[in-house]
């Protein structure tokens, strides 16, 4: 271990930063250095106190301020972890918490190679995943805009007419002939109405940039060869490589599926092998999202009307290949 390392542990709140630093090659505890403002000119004043850069290592725990910091501290030269607080070792008898404490302990973890970093995204990614993201906050937005729309007609006693799907064209012509007999009941009835049309509008408009960014962006030729699997298409494509950034940071599939929590959980001992549901502590996004791509799979696979036509003038023992080459490509140059 180098002995004049500094090991610092950060604990990031939205206006102020706790410092704490442990000196390499030592056992002794981390000495709190004191709180600093959440500023680039304060963050940078306290790079310089600290020393040279080469010669330091920063922690912080992932949380809702992001990459900025990570960002900052590494444009300073400075070598930064994002910490997964899931994975800090924890200290059951340990009651006390305070901000000073985390950043003595992040910065002791540090030394002791105790800590597991996240995986920071580029600028690009963490927009493409902020985009993503917003379109799922959208949809959940439009399940309760409905709800609350379906509730009120439920509390005045209206029902849709018999045969008539939920939200189908023929519902919601149904939905704009209602009257109320109250000025209050009718505006409030119009009103949820009008949500929902204003929700569905921003899902459209986020949809259209997902598409050109599965276009344009640089993320465009997995985007499109993810879409060569049954059951992807292009916005779950797009949502997992927002949410996975590069495949290549894993080395086999059973890693790609603890990363988004999907594998399952096991407790175990001696001969007794005992597996429950899956563990859910990675990515639900990812899992969200992959879960629902595998219950498209499930169904059996089905030729559109377009590679019907192609295929049905040729003999079935070389129609069939034929056909599957040239899907495989429509799917990957459409997208």
């Amino acid at each position: 271990m180098n002995d004049s390392t500094k090991y610092v542990g950060l604990d990031v709140s939205k206006e102020k930063i706790a410092v704490a630093v442990a000196d390499g090659g030592s056992r002794e505890s981390a000495r709190y250095w004191g709180e600093i403002p959440h500023r680039i000119e304060d963050i940078r004043k306290l790079i310089g106190r600290l020393g040279d850069v080469g010669q330091l290592q920063v922690c912080y725990e992932a949380g809702p301020t992001g990459y900025l910091l990570e960002r900052q501290l590494a444009s300073m030269g400075v070598a930064c972890m994002v910490v997964a607080p899931s994975l800090i070792p924890k200290q059951p008898g340990n009651r006390v918490k305070t901000d000073r404490r985390d950043a003595q302990r992040l910065a002791e973890l540090l030394r002791a190679a105790e800590l597991k970093p996240v995986w920071v995204p580029g600028k690009e990614d963490e927009a493409l995943r902020d985009l993503v993201r917003a379109r799922e906050d959208a949809k959940e937005d439009l399940l309760r805009a409905k709800h609350r729309l379906g509730k009120f007609l439920l509390r005045r006693g209206v029902c849709e007419p018999v045969g008539v799907r939920a939200w189908s064209t023929k519902y919601r012509a149904w939905l704009k002939g209602l009257e109320f007999d109250s000025s209050a009941l009718q505006t409030t009835f119009d009103e949820y109405r009008l949500s929902i049309e204003e929700i569905e509008s921003r899902i459209e408009r986020l949809e259209s940039e997902i598409h050109t960014q599965a276009q344009k962006s640089r993320h465009a030729p997995m985007i499109q060869a993810l879409q060569a699997f049954r059951g992807i298409k292009e916005i779950a494509a797009a949502t997992m490589v927002a949410e996975v950034g590069s495949f290549l940071r894993f080395g086999k599939a059973s890693q790609v599926m603890a990363y988004s929590g999907a594998v399952p959980s096991e407790h175990s001992s001696g001969a007794e092998v005992r597996r429950g549901k899956i563990t859910k502590t990675g990515n639900s996004h990812l899992r969200r999202i992959a879960i629902e791509c595998a219950w498209s799979y499930r169904y059996p696979a089905a030729m559109s009307a377009i590679w019907v036509i192609r295929s049905w003038p040729l003999p079935s023992s070389t129609g069939y290949c034929i056909t599957h080459t040239s899907s495989t490509s429509e799917v990957r140059a459409t997208g």
